[in-house]
C-alpha cells in the first residue's frame, strides 16, 4: 500500500504509514489525476544476439541484476518502476507524488544508470520526456503523450545515449548540458519532435533565474534581520532567525540582501529534497566551509567532525551537534558568523535538533542562524522556535503592487500596458514568478505569458504533499474559481472543515463572500488555483461544473450576475464532454441551457451598452447550439454589438449569414433581420451611391411585412432604419419623429436596447436640429442629468461649446471617452473626434481640431469605417485651413470624397466648401464661387441651422476674396440670422463680427 502522504510503500496490513505515520485506515482510495510528470525509459540494444551467443541461464542473470540495478537507481532518484517490457524499463517520477524537480530527478537517474550499464556487461539506450498523464487509473500509473513521446525518443537514441525530450530540458536547464539534434521524425507524431543528446550533468540549480531586477520592498524584514543581528553581535549571543514564505516570493533574495550589507562571515548550507545521507549534507556543506582541518579543537569536536566529512570512524547525533555547534562558535570568536540554513522544509528530524541545539546551548559567540523555509516546515517541526530566548520568525508576504510595478520597471523589459497587466495579476506579488513571466514573454515571438513550466511544477508538486481531505478541499473551490464558498466545497462533496489548515498553509486565505450566510476564501495565487484545477480529469471537472451550476441556481436565485455564471458552468461541463468524445442527448439539453444563460447574459450586457461583455456571451452561446439556428432577434443583437465593439467585417458577415439563412428555410422575418442588419453595418463599412435610397424601400418593405405579422420589434427596427435615411439628409424633424415611432415599438416589444438606442439617438436632434441650444440643454438636463451616458455626454459637449462654455465641453469628452473605453465600444470611441474636432472649430482653435481630426481619421482608417471617416475627414480639412495648410487640406477633402457616398448631405456639403475655399486661394474665383453656391444649395433643404450658416461662411470667403464685399456682407447677415435662431452664440458672433469687417470701406 502507498501512503498519499509521503509516497512510502508500506505492507497491507499496515494502520500507519512506516515513513511519516499517517494514517493508512482512513485514507482514499486511488482516484484518477491530471499531472505533469517525466516519464523514462530504457531497453537493451543488442539482446537478440545476447540471447544467441550466451547461455540462456546467464542470460537470465545478467538482466535480473540489470533490471534491480536499474530499478534501485530509480527509486534511489524518488521514481517509479511503472513496468518491466521486455528488456526495456518504465518508470515514471511524479507518481504517487509530484515534486518540483521531477524532470531533474528523472535526468540524474538516466545519467546514473548510463553509467552503470559496462559494470553490469550490457549496453542500453534512454528516453526521457515531460508532459501532462492521466494517473491513478486502474490499468496503469500513467496514460498520455509523454509516455509514447519517451519511448520513441528511447527508440531513436543510439546506444549509451540519453535524449531528453523539450520540456524536460526546460525544466532542468541550468543543471545540465545538452546537445540540440535535428528534430525528429517518431512515429505517431504529426510535427517533428525537438530532441536534444545529454552531455553531463552541471551540479547547478535546475533553473537559475535568468532574469534579476533589483531589489524592491522588505524593509521591514530588513530591519528585523538588523536588530537580531545586532543583537547577537552586542549580546554575543546565538539567535535563531526564520523567514518563513512560500517558494519565489523572495527568501534567499532578502537573506543576499542582508549579507551584502553587514561586517560578518557568512556560511551556507542547503537542505536537499531527495538522496541518500541528506540528513547532514546541509552541516557537511558548512563544516567545509570552516576549514576545521586548519583550527586547533578539542578531540571530543574534531574526531566526530572527522566522521562527518568521511573520515573514518563514527560519531553519534548528539556528538556531531555538540562539534558542530563548538566549530561555529570557534568561527564566531573571530568575527560574527552568519549561518545560512535554506531550504528547510525538506530537513530531516535530526538536523532540525542540531539546529536547535545550537540555538538552545552555543553561548559566548555572536552567531546568528538565518533559516529559509517554506511554511510546510511548521507543518512538521510545529513548535519551531518557540520557548527559545532569542528567537525570531517572519512571514514574507507577497510583493505589494507598487513593488511589482518597480520590478518590472528594473527589470528592463519593454512590455505592452496590457502585457505588464497581465503579468502583474498572474504574479500576484511573487517576485520569481515576475521575472520568470518576463523572460517568457521575451522569448515568446508573440508576446505570449504561458505559465512558466518551472512555476507550475513548484506549485502542483506543493498540492501533491496535501493530505487527501484537504487536496480534495482545495479541488472543489478551484471550480468555482478564484473565490470560492464554503458551502459550494460542501455542495461537491468537499470536507468544509478542511478549509482552516489550508488557510493556515498560505494556500487560500479568508475573503469577503458575495452569497450571504457564507464565509469564502480567495486563493493566495491564481496559479495555485489553476494547479489544483488542472490536476482535475476532464469527466469530473464536467460533473463538478453541472453540480456546481444546478446548486448555484438554488442557493442564489436573485444573483445578479446568475445568467453569466451558471451558463459558464454549464458551458465547461459541455466542453469537457465534448472534449472526451460525441455528447449525448443529456450533454446536448445541458447544451442549450447553457446556451439560454449565456444568451439572457449577453442580451442584458448590450441592454447596458457593455459590447464587448454581450460580443463574447453571445457568440459563446451560438457556439453552445450549433448547428441550430439562434432565434434571429438575438442574432440582430449580436450583429449590432460587433458594430458597435468596430467588428464591422464580422457583423456584416453574421447579417448575410442571418439573410441567407432565412432565405433558405423561407423565414421572411429571419431574412428580413438580416438584410436590416446588413444596412446598418453598410452605412459605416461601405457607403456608396444609392444606399440611402435601397436602406428607405428596405425599411419601407420590411415595416409593411412586419406589421402583418404583429413582430414589434421589427416595426420598430424598420423606423429606426428609417430614421438612419433622415440622418444622413439632415432632415432632423423627420428623424425624431421616426425614433420616437421606433421607440414605442420597443416599448412594446419590452427590448430594453432599442429603447436605450432610440434615446441616444435622439440626442442628436437637439445639437443638430433647429431646437435652439439653450432648449436643448434643457433637453440633456432632463434625460441624462447625471451625464452617465457616452453619447449623450459627447452630445451635449458641443451645445456647450455653441454658447461658449468650452472648459465644460471638453471635461464632457473626456468623460465620454473614458466611459466608452470601460465599455468596450471601439467603434463609439473611434467616433468621439468627430465631436472633439467640431469643438475645437467652435473655440477657433484649428491646431486641437487639426490635431484631434487626424488621430481619429487614422483611428476610422484602421478600423475599415467610412461613413463616419467622410464627415472627420471634411472637418480635418476645415481646420488645416485655417491654418493655411492647404496641401494636407487637399488630401483630407479627397479622403472625404473617397469614403463618402454622393448622397451624404453633410460630406458633400463639407466637400464643395473646401474645395470652394482652395479654388478661391488659387484664384480661381469663378469655380470658386460655383463650389460655393452648390454647397449652399445641397445644405438649404435641411433643417440644419448650423451646417446652413456655415455654408454662407465659407460662401462669403470666396465673395470677399473676389472682391464683392457687399454681397459677401448680405452672405454673413444671413448666417448671422440663422446662428442665431439657433441659439449658437459664438457661430453669431463671429458672423456679426466678420460682416462688420466685410461692410467697411476697408475691405
Amino acid at each position: 500500500m502507498l501512503c498519499p502522504s509521503c509516497g512510502a510503500e508500506n505492507p497491507t496490513r499496515a494502520k500507519f504509514c512506516l515513513e511519516c505515520g499517517v494514517s493508512l485506515a482512513s485514507t482514499e482510495p486511488a482516484r484518477e489525476m491530471r499531472k505533469t510528470v517525466t516519464v523514462l525509459f530504457c531497453d537493451v540494444t543488442g539482446s537478440t544476439a545476447l540471447g544467441e551467443s550466451t547461455d540462456p541461464e546467464a542470460v537470465r542473470a545478467l538482466l535480473a541484476r540489470y533490471f534491480e540495478r536499474m530499478r534501485s537507481i530509480v527509486e534511489s532518484h524518488g521514481g517509479a518502476v511503472e513496468k518491466f517490457i521486455g528488456d526495456a524499463v518504465m518508470a515514471v517520477f511524479g507518481v504517487p507524488l509530484l515534486h518540483e524537480d521531477d524532470a531533474l530527478r528523472a535526468i540524474r537517474a538516466a545519467a546514473e544508470m548510463r553509467d552503470a550499464l559496462p559494470e553490469l556487461g550490457v549496453q542500453a539506450r534512454i528516453g526521457v520526456s515531460t508532459g501532462e498523464v492521466v494517473t491513478g487509473t486502474a490499468e496503469r500509473l500513467a496514460t498520455g503523450d509523454a509516455v509514447n513521446v519517451a519511448a520513441r525518443l528511447e527508440q531513436a537514441a543510439a546506444a549509451g545515449d540519453v535524449l531528453l525530450g523539450a520540456a524536460t530540458v526546460r525544466l532542468a536547464r541550468d543543471a545540465i548540458e545538452v546537445e540540440p539534434l535535428v528534430p525528429l521524425a517518431l512515429k505517431g507524431k504529426a510535427d517533428a519532435v525537438e530532441a536534444y543528446r545529454l552531455l553531463r550533468l552541471t551540479g547547478r540549480e535546475a533553473t537559475a533565474r535568468r532574469l534579476e531586477g533589483v531589489f524592491v520592498g522588505r524593509e521591514r524584514e530588513q530591519r528585523l534581520l538588523r536588530e537580531a543581528f545586532d543583537l547577537a553581535v552586542s549580546g554575543r549571543a546565538c539567535h535563531l532567525f526564520t523567514i518563513l514564505g512560500v517558494a519565489g516570493v523572495g527568501k534567499s533574495r532578502l537573506a543576499a540582501e542582508f549579507l551584502g550589507g553587514v561586517d560578518a562571515a557568512a556560511v551556507r548550507g542547503r537542505c536537499l529534497s531527495y538522496g541518500d545521507g541528506i540528513t547532514y549534507w546541509p552541516v557537511v556543506e558548512v563544516v567545509k566551509q570552516l576549514r576545521p582541518e586548519e583550527r586547533e579543537l578539542d578531540d571530543r569536536v574534531a574526531r566526530p567532525l572527522r566522521a562527518l566529512l568521511g573520515g573514518g570512524g563514527a560519531a553519534g547525533a548528539d556528538e556531531i551537534a555538540f562539534a558542530v555547534r563548538k566549530l561555529l562558535e570557534d568561527a564566531a570568536s573571530e568575527q560574527p558568523l552568519v549561518v545560512v540554513w535554506d531550504d528547510l522544509q525538506w530537513a530531516e528530524p535530526t538536523f532540525l535538533d542540531l539546529v536547535e541545539h545550537v540555538a538552545d546551548w552555543s553561548r559566548d559567540a555572536p552567531i546568528l542562524l538565518l533559516c529559509l523555509a517554506r511554511p510546510e516546515l511548521l507543518e512538521t517541526r510545529q513548535g519551531w522556535g518557540g520557548g527559545k530566548l532569542h528567537a525570531t520568525t517572519v512571514l514574507v508576504e507577497p510583493l505589494g503592487k507598487d513593488a511589482c510595478e518597480a520590478l518590472l520597471d528594473q527589470l528592463g523589459a519593454d512590455l505592452a500596458p496590457e502585457l505588464r497587466h497581465r503579468i502583474i495579476a498572474a504574479a500576484d506579488g511573487n517576485p520569481l514568478f515576475v521575472e520568470e513571466m518576463v523572460a517568457m514573454a521575451l522569448d515568446a515571438p508573440d508576446g505570449d505569458v504561458p505559465v512558466p513550466p518551472t512555476i507550475s511544477a513548484l506549485l502542483s508538486a506543493r498540492l501533491d504533499q496535501l493530505a487527501p481531505g484537504e487536496r480534495t478541499a482545495l479541488e472543489r473551490g478551484s471550480v468555482e474559481g478564484t473565490v470560492f464558498h464554503r458551502a459550494a466545497v460542501e455542495a461537491l462533496d468537499g470536507d468544509p472543515a478542511q478549509l482552516l489548515p489550508l488557510v493556515r498553509k498560505e494556500l487560500v486565505r479568508p475573503e469577503k463572500g458575495t452569497l450571504p450566510g457564507d464565509d469564502a476564501f480567495r486563493f493566495r495565487h491564481i496559479l495555485i488555483r489553476d494547479a489544483a484545477y488542472d490536476a482535475l480529469p476532464k469527466a469530473t471537472r464536467a460533473v463538478l461544473h453541472e453540480r456546481f451550476a444546478d446548486w448555484l441556481e438554488r442557493r442564489a436565485p436573485d444573483l445578479v450576475e446568475l445568467d453569466e455564471i451558471v451558463g459558464y458552468h454549464l458551458e465547461q461541463a459541455v466542453r469537457y464532454r465534448g472534449e472526451l468524445g460525441a455528447l449525448t442527448d443529456a450533454d446536448r439539453t445541458v447544451a442549450a441551457k447553457a446556451a439560454e444563460r449565456l444568451q439572457a447574459a449577453g442580451e442584458r450586457a448590450f441592454a447596458r451598452h457593455d459590447v464587448g461583455a454581450s460580443v463574447k456571451l453571445l457568440e459563446r452561446a451560438f457556439a453552445l447550439i450549433t448547428p441550430a439556428a439562434p432565434e434571429a432577434r438575438t442574432e440582430w443583437t449580436l450583429i449590432l454589438a460587433l458594430l458597435e465593439s468596430a467588428e464591422l467585417q464580422r457583423a456584416i458577415e453574421r447579417a448575410d449569414e442571418l439573410a441567407a439563412r432565412g432565405a433558405a428555410v423561407g423565414d421572411r422575418r429571419t431574412e428580413l433581420y438580416g438584410r436590416l442588419g446588413r444596412a446598418f453595418v453598410a452605412f459605416l463599412r461601405l457607403p456608396g451611391a444609392g444606399l440611402l435610397d435601397a436602406l428607405r424601400e428596405l425599411a419601407l418593405q420590411a415595416r409593411a411585412e412586419f406589421e402583418a405579422d404583429g413582430d414589434e420589434l421589427g416595426i420598430g427596427l424598420s423606423w429606426f432604419a428609417l430614421a438612419h435615411v433622415h440622418h444622413h439628409n439632415c432632415r432632423w424633424r423627420e428623424r425624431h419623429e421616426a425614433l420616437e415611432h421606433a421607440r414605442a415599438h420597443a416599448l412594446r416589444a419590452n427590448d430594453a436596447y432599442l429603447q436605450a438606442e432610440t434615446l441616444i439617438w435622439m440626442a442628436a436632434s437637439p445639437v443638430y436640429g433647429p431646437m435652439p441650444a439653450k432648449q436643448g440643454l434643457r433637453w440633456f438636463d432632463a434625460h441624462d442629468p447625471n451625464d452617465e451616458v457616452p453619447w449623450l455626454m459627447s452630445r451635449r459637449a458641443v451645445l456647450e461649446a455653441m454658447v461658449g462654455n468650452f472648459e465644460r465641453a471638453r471635461d464632457l469628452i473626456r468623460a465620454a471617452e473614458a466611459r466608452y473605453d470601460e465599455l468596450g465600444q471601439r467603434l463609439m470611441l473611434a467616433s468621439l473626434p468627430m465631436q472633439s474636432c467640431e469643438i475645437a472649430l467652435i473655440a477657433d482653435r484649428p491646431d486641437e481640431a487639426a490635431e484631434e481630426g487626424i488621430k481619429g481619421c487614422r483611428t476610422l482608417e484602421a478600423l475599415g469605417e467610412r461613413g463616419w471617416l467622410s464627415s472627420l475627414a471634411g472637418q480635418t480639412a476645415l481646420a488645416l485651413l485655417a491654418l493655411d495648410r492647404d496641401d494636407e487640406a487637399g488630401h483630407w477633402i479627397d479622403v472625404a470624397e473617397e469614403a463618402g457616398a454622393p448622397d451624404d448631405v453633410y460630406t458633400q456639403a463639407l466637400v464643395h466648401q473646401v474645395r470652394a475655399r482652395l479654388a478661391s486661394r488659387q484664384g480661381a474665383h469663378e469655380v470658386a464661387e460655383t463650389l460655393a453656391r452648390e454647397a449652399v444649395s445641397i445644405v438649404d433643404p435641411t433643417d440644419t441651422l448650423a451646417m446652413r450658416a456655415e455654408a454662407r461662411l465659407d460662401l462669403a470667403e470666396v465673395l470677399r476674396a473676389a472682391g464683392r464685399g457687399a454681397e459677401a456682407a448680405r452672405m454673413l447677415e444671413e448666417a448671422a440670422n440663422l446662428f442665431e435662431q439657433k441659439g449658437h452664440l459664438v457661430g453669431a458672433a463671429r458672423a456679426r463680427e466678420l460682416r462688420e469687417e466685410a461692410a467697411s470701406p476697408q475691405a
